[in-house]
């Protein structure tokens, strides 16, 4: 697919994971990609790969939590480029020493993961689509994109988490509500259980042996949501979805698209024994 020659994108948090697959699909389609972390060599490894793709991959370093970097980042991209047709807000923290605490009970879980996940999840997401917002308004063209976690409003094992993920997914549906008359598109997509590096590193395989593993053959590649955001901005109505909370396995389905091993990977769902009712 090379629907996105010419188009400009900004992905926030691609250092690894969602957001370096999200680069590297973008980069495949022919798009520019700005990609934004705060280690150097992560980035610059991302941007390389969106390259290598066929697009053009340019690192930023940028601490999402610091609104002048995000600020700088955000003009000079319009001041190189004259336009922005694509903002993905995948930045988030809260995730640090995961192994220890992080499916405490609320009563027990460390304020600062909280404060984590929202001053370098959801408030960075607002920050800077608030900067991106006015670039796309001024060309009545654009799309937001909010990278969260979701399961129809199930709840997601963390109250923090849970809390944090839905208040991203909110935020694509009121800002939607408000960018709708300018032309511009703001959804949240989320993906299912994607394998990540700390995922493969935690059942001790990678990518070339995972299918051994039972547990994984439900999992995506990273890359799998990138498909997923290739296919909307590609869309030309696309206004049509802005406000929507969609999911990678939904997206597939709708716009032909497979995983990288050539599975339609269904939409996520949490096992109802998980559940706490």
């Amino acid at each position: 697919m090379t629907d996105l020659i010419g188009k400009i994108a900004i992905v926030t948090g691609a250092s690894r994971g969602a957001g370096q697959g999200i680069a590297t699909e973008l980069g495949a389609a022919g798009a520019t990609v700005y990609v934004t972390g705060r280690t150097p060599s992560d980035i610059e490894e991302t941007a390389r790969l969106a390259t290598e793709k066929g697009g053009m991959g340019i690192a930023i370093r940028c601490d999402h939590t610091i609104d002048s970097e995000v600020e700088a980042v955000v003009h000079r991209v319009y001041e190189e480029q004259k336009r922005i047709d694509l903002l993905v807000n995948n930045v988030w923290g809260g995730y640090e020493q995961y192994d220890q605490s992080f499916d405490d009970p609320f009563w027990k879980q460390p304020l600062w993961r909280w404060n984590k996940m929202f001053d370098a999840g959801v408030r960075a997401h607002y920050t800077a689509s608030r900067l991106v917002a006015p670039f796309m308004m001024k060309r009545r063209s654009g799309l937001i994109v909010n990278t969260i976690a979701w399961d129809q409003g199930k709840y997601l094992g963390s109250v923090l988490y849970d809390v944090a993920k839905t208040a991203s997914s909110r935020m694509a549906y009121c800002m939607a509500l408000e960018l709708k008359e300018h032309q511009v598109t703001s959804v949240a997509v989320a993906p299912g259980w994607m394998r990540t590096k700390v995922v493969l590193k935690h059942f001790h395989t990678d990518e070339d042996h995972w299918t051994e593993i039972p547990e994984l053959q439900t999992t995506e590649s990273t890359r799998y949501i990138g498909r997923s955001i290739v296919a909307l901005a590609s869309d030309p109505q696309i206004l049509k979805k802005t406000g929507r909370t969609l999911t990678a396995g939904d997206l597939a389905a709708e716009y032909k698209f497979t995983d990288i091993d050539g599975r339609q990977v269904p939409p996520f769902r949490i096992p109802e024994d998980s559940l706490k009712v």
